[in-house]
Order: structure tokens, then C-alpha cells, then sequence
């Protein structure tokens, strides 16, 4: 399936690694210019190199804080220099600090809503007056299944992650129908955050191997497996392309079936 995205200018934040990475690697393979972003310049770099070498499209990279307001509009900016203009947004973002609610302090909410909540809202409304040019414009948010359903040890996420669904839902409607808005909810997939946590399992003697350790992940997930970083990317090219141009506001778990809600 042609996702008519070639030639279309995205930008990916956070995208280093990860399903960020996964998310601008689809959308470079399907022909789109991509920015991305992060704060290690060495690694995203070698992201750089990834991406650009899947599709026949553009690859910048911008080091970035997200958490920087000044970053971020210079991102934007830098973007749309580089491409003429800005189609879609895809924001990404590391996770919090996981923890229980009585050991987290009040520092950590404020970290963990600067993080998720308000690098959303400073990148999305820094590229609407470029969205609104655009014939295609759209914003994807990478959010996690912790919006639909508590995860335990993970207050932060359960709690401060709902506000961007607010926030898609309310730009769905403020700003159709020049920019659809969506999120993805993803659920466990093989990145390397996972894969670092499996390793230290097996070395702790969790788990007799790799594999072992990984299969413990898949045991509430119907389709028996973990998720692989580049099927999360599809969903979100897919979303952000014009094959989903009536798909507005909605927020899809991309989870094996794991969810029961």
C-alpha cells in the first residue's frame, strides 16, 4: 500500500532510539523528508544513518532537549528551513522515572509533565501555523497503554500520559479539519530498553536465556509475542499518511491485544 507520503516533511521528536526511531524509520521508508531529534549527539547520529539509508527522502538531525522551549522552537524551525515546510509531527518522548505514588516526590510530577505533557504542547503548537499550510498536516503522539490502563510501579506514567490524550482530543477538534490529530498506545515491544532489562533478568538469574526472559513478557499478550519496533512505526506512517484521513482523535492501542478495555 502507497502511503502517499513521499516528498512530505515530518518531524520526529525523541527519535533516537526506540519507537521513535522505529516511527521515523517508517516514515522515511515511505519516501518522507524526517527530522529527528535527541540530546545525545553520537547516538543521534548513528539514528541518522539508519534512517537515511532506508529511504530516498532527507534526514536532519537536530540535537534537542524537549524540555527546552528556545530547543524546541529552533527545532521547528530548523525543520522547516531544511524542507519548506512541515507536514506531520510524531511526538515521542523517553518514559518517567517509574516508582510507587508514596515514593515519588513532588519534583518528579513536575519532571514527568515537562517531559510528556508540555514538550507536546510546545512542539505542536510551535508547528501548527506550518501544519495549517500543509494539505496533509497531522500529529501522531507515542503515548502507552498506561493511559487506558494502570500499570503497576508506574504512577507517572499512568497519571501524567493521560494529559496528551487530552490534549489530541481537544486539538482533533480545535483544529480539524486543516490537522488531524491521533495517538498510539504502545505496548511492549522488542527495543532496546526492553532488551536491556531482559539481559540484566538473565544475568540475575531470572531466566535461563534470552529467549526465556523475553517469552515472560509475552504471557498476557494474545498474540503470544512481544511487538517488533518497526510494526509500531507502521501504525504510526499509517496514521500519518492520507490513507487514515478520517481517522481524527482517536487513540490505538498497538499492543498484540494485551489491553482488555
Amino acid at each position: 500500500m502507497d502511503l502517499e507520503l513521499d516528498g512530505n516533511a515530518a518531524l520526529v521528536t525523541a527519535s533516537s532510539s526506540g519507537l521513535g526511531r522505529a516511527s521515523a524509520k517508517a516514515l522515511a521508508a515511505e519516501g518522507a523528508n524526517v527530522a529527528i531529534c535527541a540530546r545525545g549527539e553520537e547516538q543521534l547520529e548513528d539514528a541518522k544513518a539508519e534512517i537515511d539509508a532506508v529511504g530516498d527522502g532527507d534526514v536532519v538531525a537536530v540535537p534537542t532537549d524537549i524540555t527546552d522551549p528556545d530547543e524546541i522552537e529552533a527545532l521547528v524551525d530548523a525543520t522547516v528551513e531544511e524542507f519548506g515546510g512541515l507536514d506531520h509531527v510524531v511526538t515521542s518522548a523517553g518514559g518517567p522515572p517509574s516508582g510507587s505514588f508514596l515514593d515519588t516526590t513532588e519534583r518528579d510530577w513536575y519532571e514527568a509533565y515537562d517531559l510528556l505533557v508540555m514538550s507536546v504542547v510546545r512542539v505542536t503548537k510551535a508547528a501548527h501555523p506550518h501544519l495549517v499550510e500543509s494539505d496533509a498536516g497531522s500529529i501522531v503522539n507515542v503515548t502507552s497503554t498506561s493511559v487506558r490502563e494502570a500499570i503497576d510501579g508506574l504512577v507517572l506514567s499512568n497519571a501524567v500520559r493521560r494529559g496528551v490524550i487530552g490534549l489530541m482530543k481537544t486539538q482533533a477538534r480545535e483544529w480539524a479539519p486543516d490537522v488531524r490529530a491521533n495517538a498510539v498506545l504502545p505496548g511492549a515491544h522488542e527495543t532496546p530498553r526492553i532488551q536491556e532489562l531482559v539481559e540484566a533478568s538473565v544475568e540475575r538469574g531470572e531466566f535461563d536465556s534470552y529467549d526465556e526472559g523475553l517469552a515472560d513478557w509475552s504471557a498476557d499478550i494474545p498474540l503470544d509475542r512481544v511487538g517488533q519496533p518497526s510494526e509500531f512505526g507502521d501504525a504510526v506512517a499509517f496514521l500519518a499518511s492520507e490513507r487514515a484521513s478520517f481517522v481524527n482523535g482517536a487513540a490505538v492501542p498497538v499492543d498484540g491485544g494485551r489491553l482488555r478495555s
